[in-house]
């Protein structure tokens, strides 16, 4: 990995986590039931600490350092891509109620994710509301003091099997993105139930249906009818992450590619020797590195407080890049490492399938390029 403005304590970060990815993990992510929640792996993250450092260390708090989240994502993405998304998930269903819950919510949810005990979802795609996400149809309805949901989220990560649940509700109709409320929401509460959806994704998807589930004041995370600042809030933070995930596949098929094209005899020499695989080589390179770069700027920026309209873009702009470029890399590596790269159980057939995702989900490629081509064009009027 470049070291490129690391700390000392960064680089040493990533050691460490590489390390236990590459001796510990492995056996754990194999064990796990395909489209079900690997509550081992979880419990095993928990146990080595990498989901504490996912928020800040022990006495972190509510702090949530967007570096350190994206060297954690990449790092172990280039090693073992379940134990990545299932950490990542931990972070984005927790984070909306870590920076926007209220104290007890914090108190009693916060320890249990970051051990591994509890598992996290966030709970904002809907059947006709992906990248609308103004387009929200989950009602939330007055009930005394508090309300109750009633509706489906759809294509929600590890639903329906998750302990704790931020979910994004409407609470006034024909408002859009103004008339919606964030609530932590406990996954055995009465009337919630969903079944799992089959995916080639890696993690478990599924549908989470909301049968009057009772919500109270204290379950709001910031306030009534602005949850939907506290997903873009969440998204401004994750979507340089994502990035980094897409980095951390990139990389291990670049690595794959040049120990392939550096030992296959072809053509009276190895196939790195061939000026158009050289070329290729190059790109995926030069490409991958100029993502990196993006990724932690972006990451730089929200850790260093800077103003939320250039986290929103600079987020926008790494998340956009680096998905992009790995899809570009590990579509490289197939074509020169040939049909053994589709054979089953290889590294690229199986980041072949991975890489896809992530230009879709916590906004797609073309929601990336309207966030960056407003940013540009709204001062100017």
């Amino acid at each position: 990995m470049n070291q490129f403005a690391l700390t000392e304590e960064q680089g040493a970060l990533v050691a460490r986590v590489r390390r236990i990815a590459e001796e510990e993990l492995g056996a754990l992510s194999e064990s796990g039931a395909p489209g079900r929640v690997n509550r081992p792996l979880i419990k095993a993250l928990g146990t080595r600490g990498l989901l504490e450092t996912l928020f800040g260390g022990a006495d972190g708090g509510r702090k949530a350092a967007a570096m350190d989240l994206c060297l954690l994502r990449e790092t172990l993405a280039a090693v073992n891509t379940e134990a990545e998304t299932a950490l990542a998930l931990q972070g984005l269903g927790s984070y909306p109620f870590l920076l926007f819950g209220s104290d007890e919510v914090v108190a009693r949810w916060r320890p249990r994710v970051a051990s591994g005990d509890a598992v996290a979802a966030f709970a904002l795609s809907e059947a006709g509301a992906g990248s609308d996400a103004g387009a929200l149809e989950l009602r939330a309805e007055p009930d005394g003091d508090g309300w109750t949901l009633h509706g489906e989220k759809c294509w929600i990560s590890n639903g329906p099997e998750a302990d704790v649940y931020s979910v994004f509700a409407r609470t006034t109709e024909g408002a859009r993105a103004r008339g919606v409320t964030a609530f932590v929401v406990p996954g055995d509460s009465a009337g919630l139930s969903g079944e799992a959806l089959d995916m080639i994704s890696p993690h478990p998807i599924g549908r989470v249906v909301f049968d009057g589930v009772r919500v109270g004041p204290g379950d709001v995370l910031g306030e009534v009818d602005r949850g939907f600042g506290v997903a873009m809030r969440t998204l401004d933070l994750f979507r340089p992450s994502v990035g980094a995930f897409a980095l951390g596949m990139a990389q291990a098929a670049l690595d794959e590619a040049v120990a392939h094209t550096t030992t296959r005899t072809a053509f009276g020499g190895v196939l790195a020797d061939q000026q158009a695989v050289s070329h290729t080589l190059a790109d995926m390179a030069l490409r991958l590195e100029a993502s990196r770069l993006l990724v932690y700027s972006a990451a730089s920026a929200y850790d260093a407080g800077a103003a939320p309209e250039e986290i929103t873009r600079r987020s926008a702009m790494a998340k956009l890049d680096a998905t992009e470029t790995a899809q570009f890399v590990v579509d490289a590596a197939v074509q020169l490492v040939g049909a053994r790269a589709l054979q089953r159980g290889h590294i690229l057939e199986h980041l072949y399938r991975d890489v896809r995702a992530p230009r879709i989900y916590e906004g797609a490629s073309e929601v990336q390029r309207t966030i960056i081509g407003r940013s540009l064009t709204r001062p100017a009027r």
